[in-house]
């Protein structure tokens, strides 16, 4: 079982540059479709306390029900926002990487490179053409 986890969603690009970023550190992390299988509050919960984030930083406006739900208005108790998550996994921003370095929601996808315990082993190329990763491993 690999030390990273990742809650992807494969439909996503960021998500897909994120991954292909592990597996280029030598890793096949652990790949939970999130959509199809959401984290628990109490993971959230851990996740947002490692980080230093709110609720709010981790919600996802494009593609979802939040203006609808009016999800912006500070109504909203972090509470009320994480039961609307779980009833709307789509709501929650992607993707979460868990390493034994700590917690990231990696938008951009660069950020997941602060938490990989081990460098890079070559070339990276994003999905939009962007070198992120040299050809000897090192970032750009």
């Amino acid at each position: 079982m690999s030390d990273i986890t990742i809650y992807h969603n494969p439909a996503c690009g960021t998500s897909r540059n994120v991954l292909a970023m592990i597996r280029n550190s030598g890793v096949e992390p652990t790949v939970i479709e999130y959509l199809k299988h959401p984290p628990s509050t109490q993971q959230i919960q851990e996740w947002l306390s490692t980080m230093g984030a709110t609720v709010h930083q981790v919600l996802r406006e494009k593609g979802t029900p939040y203006a609808e739900l009016d999800l912006g208005n500070p109504k909203w108790t972090d509470e009320q926002l994480l039961a609307f998550i779980q009833q709307h996994p789509i709501l929650l921003n992607r993707p979460f990487v868990i390493t034994p370095l700590g917690v990231r929601l990696c938008r951009p996808s660069e950020v997941v490179l602060d938490i990989l315990p081990y460098p890079q082993q070559g070339l990276f190329v994003k999905e939009d053409g962007e070198v992120v990763i040299d050809a000897k491993g090192r970032r750009v």
